[in-house]
């Protein structure tokens, strides 16, 4: 049976192997999928060790897409875009083709499960480590009229927009730099929601707001998506849906065959909400 897994640090709460077993059942394929916990100092060994066993495929996630970006021998254009990887697929001669999901897996779940159009909107993007590198190209790719990047550390945002400014309009600095500008979207990236904390965002960039969307998926709602609300949105988003858009990305890589994602999203929706309660 083929051997996938899910590699980061800490990684037991991880959704990965509930959606890929759902999209295995769902599409015949016999697969094992598992989590597998790396030391912090110890991504490459890990991922070594997994390969030499038999291993097919990994998913990365916090905080290795870096590290997974200088490790594989071959990238996808996304994700030498993104200069992070969050799948790899071992290939012959030690070949490993790293991608990144993330960004197709957010638009996706964007504009075709919330029917959300992106030309000519204004968004903000909040945060600039590897969630917010790997979805930078492929929001750009469809055409806002401004994607803008907030950071704590300013020189990080506008570092980004220099990397991607030959791909649309796209500016960088500090959250205060935005205040007084109206958004249509705004997606959080930042890694607060998974301190339970809130990112320093001024609450007047919420006024005119239609989406605001979390990229943490959580039982309930994020202290991001509570303040959002307190400012009068009321279309407010965790990353569930973009979870399972990202994977069956990763699956249509690993099995060339793209699963079906709605039944999927509903069932993680009704599992979170079960260990919550």
């Amino acid at each position: 049976m083929d051997t996938y897994a899910v590699i980061g640090n800490p990684i037991t709460h991880s959704k990965s192997p509930f959606i890929h077993t759902q999209f295995a059942q769902q599409t015949g394929r016999s697969m094992c999928y598992t989590t597998l916990l790396a030391p912090l100092d110890g991504f490459e060994r890990t991922v070594t060790t997994f390969r030499e066993n038999g291993g097919i495929g990994l998913n990365i996630t916090v905080p290795f897409k870096f590290e997974a970006y200088a490790l594989a021998t071959r990238l996808t254009d996304r994700a030498r875009a993104a200069h992070a990887v969050n799948t790899f697929r071992f290939e012959q001669e030690n070949e490993i083709l790293g991608d990144n999901t993330d960004g197709v897996g957010l638009v996706r779940d964007i504009t075709i499960n919330l029917d959300f159009a992106l030309p000519g909107k204004h968004v903000l993007l909040m945060g600039a480590g590897g969630a917010a590198s790997g979805v930078i190209l492929p929001l750009l790719q469809q055409k806002p009229g401004l994607l803008a990047i907030a950071n704590r550390t300013p020189d990080k945002a506008i570092a980004l927009q220099q990397q991607f400014v030959n791909h649309g309009n796209i500016t960088g600095g500090h959250y205060q730099d935005f205040i007084g500008q109206q958004f249509d979207l705004i997606i959080n990236a930042t890694s607060a929601s998974l301190h339970n904390a809130l990112p320093p965002i001024p609450a007047d960039l919420f006024h005119g707001t239609a989406l605001v969307y979390d990229m943490l998926y959580s039982s309930k709602l994020t202290p991001f998506l509570e303040f959002a609300s307190t400012q009068g949105v009321t279309n407010l988003v965790d990353g569930t849906g973009m979870l399972v858009e990202q994977a069956a990305e990763s699956f249509l890589l690993w099995h060339g065959i793209r699963p079906e994602t709605q039944n999927v999203i509903r069932q993680l929706r009704d599992e979170l909400h079960l260990h919550a309660s």
